[in-house]
């Protein structure tokens, strides 16, 4: 079986994006907010024609995802930000692989995912609700899989229930 790279790479490039969304968050309080849309909308298409439907038909919606892709596949070093980024990925893909393989997880979160319609006719998708909603999600559904992500940055920030729950929603997406 062939295998479309491009595909792939876009794939790729959305878990990269994930994990830099992540990233910013927990270092710094907030992130690329239209990245973030991006990343947030790519969980609600339950049947995409295409991966690049998934990110809103536009590889500009993946411009930082591409990016942090390239930056982690040249980066030599072990340390720091190349290296916590490269483990937000490994790790979520760690997770993607072990829900792929629990069809009891893949249905609750298709139902929990088809739920938050009804919650985005009465609020934005950016909005604390919505993101309080999809963290829930995640530890409810994802999180049990496998390994906990651990993730790193400033205490301060980290501790602030909003960016908490901002931090869960990018994982995901």
């Amino acid at each position: 079986m062939a295998k479309n790279y491009y595909e792939i790479t876009l794939a790729l490039a959305g878990v990269c994006q994930a994990a830099h969304l992540v990233q910013q968050l927990a270092h710094q309080g907030q992130c690329d907010n239209a990245a973030l849309q991006v990343s947030l909308r790519s969980v609600l298409d339950l049947n995409p024609g295409s991966t690049l439907a998934v990110f809103g038909g536009d590889e500009a919606g993946l411009r930082m995802g591409l990016e942090t892709l390239m930056a982690v596949l040249n980066s030599g070093s072990r340390q720091g930000a190349g290296a916590e980024l490269t483990r937000y990925t490994l790790s979520l893909m760690v997770l993607e692989r072990k829900l792929s393989g629990n069809k009891s997880a893949l249905n609750t979160l298709a139902q929990r995912v088809s739920q938050l319609d009804r919650q985005l006719a009465h609020y934005d998708l950016e909005s604390d609700t919505i993101a309080s909603a999809m963290a829930a999600i995640y530890v409810d559904v994802i999180s049990p899989l496998g390994p906990r992500i651990q993730v790193t940055g400033s205490p301060q920030v980290l501790q602030n229930s909003q960016v908490q729950n901002r931090v869960r929603a990018a994982l995901l997406a």
